[in-house]
């Protein structure tokens, strides 16, 4: 029997449609598009790149697959229909992101933005040992976690009942290290969603040591991260 609480976000976005999108349009003071642009930077042309809970593929996944061999993943059958006709030439799997069996060392960056929330934290540290594994060696992973704690959560959310999940900024900190990551950026900023503002830990991240890792941010990550943290436009 599947998990009820992942089929109450299945069903969610396989019923919103295109509407998820125009919510999203109205979102401000997200960080997306500048980390996006950190995170491509930092990868060769042609970079095979994993994007787990793509959607309709865009924005995000779009912009990667102008630059990147795209492979997006979605819970939703509805919302990888939407990305497929987006972007005929990325490759798409329908599958809940938790479950994915993929070979190890296949993937040079791996993308989960606003996905891992809806996810049973249970499985969080599970699914971050995963992604560490699925990345080359000093591969990168950009994500938005939760900030705050927040046990298991069902209710009305843009009309539909889903599904929020998640630990506080700390815990997903420790939760990455254990997983072989090395925190390039771990900044917690505000999203001014149209319904009011939310707080996500943004995370960009390598699997390299922490050797690898120099204590100031890299020159290529100066422009997005500030004395107040991240920056947007």
């Amino acid at each position: 029997m599947s998990d009820p609480r992942k089929e109450t976000v299945r069903s969610a976005y396989d019923r919103m449609g295109l509407r998820y999108l125009a919510w999203g349009r109205a979102v401000g003071a997200d960080p997306r598009d500048r980390m996006t642009a950190a995170f491509m930077r930092l990868l060769p042309e042609g970079a095979r790149v994993l994007d787990l809970g793509c959607g309709a593929g865009v924005p995000s996944t779009r912009q990667l697959a102008r630059r990147f061999q795209v492979v997006g993943v979605d819970i939703s059958a509805s919302q990888i229909a939407l990305a497929r006709s987006n972007i005929p030439d990325a490759e798409f799997i329908h599958a809940d992101l938790a479950e994915l069996d993929l070979p190890d060392s296949s993937f040079d960056g791996v993308v989960a933005l606003y996905a891992i929330s809806h996810v049973p934290r249970e499985e969080h540290a599970r699914l971050f040992a995963d992604v560490a594994r699925w990345l080359e060696p000093r591969g990168l992973f950009l994500a938005t976690l939760g900030s705050a704690d927040s046990p298991d959560w069902t209710g009305e959310w843009l009309g539909e009942e889903m599904f929020f999940s998640s630990f506080d900024a700390d815990e997903n900190r420790r939760l990455l290290r254990e997983a072989g990551f090395a925190l390039l950026v771990d900044e917690v900023a505000v999203t001014q969603e149209p319904d009011g503002d939310a707080e996500f830990l943004w995370v960009l991240a390598s699997t390299g040591t922490a050797a690898d890792t120099p204590e100031d941010p890299p020159e290529l990550l100066r422009p997005i991260i500030g004395p107040g943290g991240i920056a947007v436009s």
